[in-house]
């Protein structure tokens, strides 16, 4: 990985509106994450704005939790989020979706970004952003097909 983030995409056949609907609620992540590592929200289900803390339960060979906060927000168009552990010990990765009205749809762009990771120098030179770039795009897919249904 040379650079501090991974960008995949693709056009949804869904209107901006529904994609960050589903995109800013925290309780339907596991829907469609393309990793199978999330199990849910602690807090019940809710819209995420700019600021929003959310803890998501994960399992990833273990069980453990995620502690998040929204530091991007531009109603129908991006949402990222800011993921951390052990009580910001760990983690600082941010998780970006970029909306972009095109014909046919919306381009859907998702960046796993690390710059302000704390363990960015170890996660760059692992075998984890080629795992997360194949994740990435099985949550491109699953959100289409969530969309679709």
């Amino acid at each position: 990985m040379d650079s501090d983030s991974i960008s995949v995409e693709r056009t949804i056949p869904a209107a901006p509106e529904q994609i960050f609907a589903l995109l800013s609620d925290a309780g339907k992540h596991q829907s469609f994450d393309g990793s199978g590592t999330v199990r849910g929200t602690r807090e019940a289900s809710r819209p995420l704005t700019l600021g929003t803390r959310f803890g998501m339960a994960m399992h990833q060979g273990f069980g453990y939790r995620t502690s998040n906060e929204v530091v991007e927000h531009e109603q129908d168009r991006r949402i990222a989020w800011q993921t951390t552990g052990l009580k910001g010990i760990v983690g600082g990765r941010i998780w970006r979706y970029e909306l972009e009205p095109v014909e046919g749809g919306t381009l859907v762009r998702e960046t796993w970004d690390v710059s302000r990771d704390k363990q960015k120098f170890f996660i760059k030179r692992s075998k984890i952003p080629a795992a997360t770039e194949r994740s990435m795009r099985t949550t491109l897919d699953r959100i289409a097909e969530a969309l679709a249904r």
